[in-house]
């Protein structure tokens, strides 16, 4: 089975937005055993959307467009696949209904161009919005499919989980159940990890099921995927948790999570699970980690609060750091043990450093400095050189102090 994508709008080919959909349909597909051999960008153009997607057709099983179902005049997607069914649009009485619904629930006048997104190929199933007003659509083309969903991200994801990818394995005719497990890591580069998992990676090679691959994900680490196929779930799981123990073996603690999981929500647990409470205070990051934690719902529970001590003057009063310099571990630690006081927690976590572009107090940008400040009053500190560009400094300052931090909950 192969399935193509084909992502619609003119603002894609400008560079206004950059195409995540097809990436992550491409992933997806692959992930389900479904090969994908191309991915085709075009612009708002009936003509040019017509050949585009016929062209591509041509070549594949199924086709996957992305984007182009909205209200508004240069939303043409419906007007290309009726075109290449050779049929008329029809005004679909339940999606009418149901846009109008969505509207008067929100308490919103609606706009009468918002019925253009009831009009549908004569013949085409319909894929009911849950998150939006565009519903999906499952075209036929003799013994071929098109696909449309919209280009809101979030509402592509759920219309292809739930009824794009289950139509394609019934097509396919796989009676297989296809997993991926994604372990989480960080604290080594790709071509590290991939070093350390030769062996691993020559073992899958010759048994073939599952795979390997490794996806870099900048601040969010590198993610190692295996993907599993077998008749049931139950085996594909007793493969994922076979080879997940092998990989863990041979790379250690650097695997910090699974799947979803994230640095912080993976901190915030560790603490939950101890009954402990952090205190933050965050000097070259301005906020960030705290803005990271408190984005995980229940953060209440654990996180205190943070001082975000950018001011020399504020790290003295506030955080009562006694050294007149500010950028070394010593001042991170001192930083800690303030938060935990101000803040009353358990637990404190301190960043200082450098972001750049020049230096400070002789410290080289890209330099941070993490304090960690447990509940028996002992203390730990490091410091990082990371690349001296601004923001990625600062982003990469965040997971780099909460994997420190990691490590010591760790062995509480």
């Amino acid at each position: 089975m192969r399935c193509d994508v084909v992502a619609i709008g003119t603002e894609l080919l400008l560079g206004q937005i950059v195409d995540t959909n097809s990436a992550w349909l491409g992933e997806q597909l692959s992930a389900a055993g479904i090969d994908s051999c191309l991915q085709v960008k075009v612009g708002d153009n009936l003509e040019r959307m017509v050949k585009a997607i016929r062209s591509t057709l041509a070549d594949a099983d199924a086709v996957i467009i992305c984007g182009g179902l909205g209200p508004t005049h240069d939303d043409i997607t419906r007007e290309a696949i009726a075109e290449i069914m050779g049929v008329e649009l029809e005004f679909d009485d339940a999606v009418g209904m149901a846009i109008s619904e969505m509207f008067a629930s929100r308490n919103r006048r609606m706009p009468e161009i918002n019925m253009r997104q009831a009009m549908v190929p004569k013949g085409a199933a319909i894929i009911e919005q849950r998150r939006g007003t565009a519903p999906g659509l499952i075209c036929p083309v003799g013994d071929k499919v098109i696909y449309a969903v919209p280009g809101v991200p979030y509402e592509l994801y759920e219309m292809f989980e739930r009824a794009i990818l289950p139509d394609l394995l019934t097509r396919s005719g796989s009676a297989s159940v296809i997993s991926s497990r994604v372990l989480r890591t960080w604290g080594e580069s790709e071509s590290g990890l991939n070093e350390r998992l030769f062996g691993v990676i020559e073992q899958l090679e010759s048994v073939g099921n599952p795979t390997l691959a490794f996806l870099a994900s900048g601040w969010e680490g590198i993610k190692v995927r295996l993907t599993a196929k077998s008749s049931t779930q139950a085996e594909v799981v007793a493969i994922l948790d076979k080879w997940e123990e092998t990989v863990r073996g041979a790379i250690g603690d650097i695997v910090f999570g699974v799947d979803t999981d994230t640095m912080e929500s993976v901190v915030l647990q560790m603490l939950r699970e101890r009954g402990l409470t952090l205190g933050l205070a965050e000097s070259v990051t301005g906020g960030l980690v705290a803005g990271r934690l408190t984005g995980i719902e229940g953060a209440s529970a654990v996180f205190r609060g943070g001082v975000v001590s950018y001011a020399t003057e504020v790290k003295h009063s506030v955080l009562g750091v006694r050294s007149d310099m500010v950028v070394n571990e010593e001042a991170a630690i001192e930083m800690a043990v303030g938060a935990c006081k101000v803040l009353g927690a358990s637990v404190g976590l301190a960043l200082t450093g450098v972001a750049g572009p020049a230096s400070q107090e002789g410290v080289k940008p890209g330099t941070l400095c993490v304090g960690v400040c447990l509940p028996d009053g002992t203390t730990a500190s490091a410091t990082y050189s990371l690349p001296a560009v601004r923001d990625q400094m600062r982003q990469l300052s965040v997971i780099s102090a909460l994997d420190f931090l990691r490590r010591h909950i760790r062995e509480l």
